[in-house]
């Protein structure tokens, strides 16, 4: 890992469980939050270290912050980079108890 971040946990922030990343699962492919200043061979290396699997394709997304709005008050709600993670065939990474 680099200087900017010190350890494969601190690459990887969350996974995204949305439907489209559900469905994704089923094709090898894995989404995860991951720290804003992490790009493409961190995230590799990082989910190769914490699940013993192989990568064979890394797909950065910078999503924009959205404007949100509270009766008159407005803002924006924060930015957020994902990663989505292919895997080799035949490796799996099991995120949540019962599902792979």
């Amino acid at each position: 890992m680099s200087s900017t971040t010190k350890s494969a946990r601190d690459v990887i922030l969350a996974p995204v469980w949305t439907e489209k990343s559900a469905a994704q699962m089923e094709e090898n492919h894995y989404t995860f939050r991951v720290a804003s200043a992490a790009h493409k061979t961190q995230v590799k290396q990082a989910v190769e270290e914490i699940w013993n699997v192989r990568v064979t394709a890394v797909r950065i997304i910078n999503a924009r912050p959205k404007r949100a709005r509270r009766a008159r008050v407005q803002g924006y709600r924060p930015g957020f980079k994902k990663a989505i993670v292919s895997l080799a065939p035949g490796d799996k990474i099991t995120l949540f108890e019962g599902m792979s």
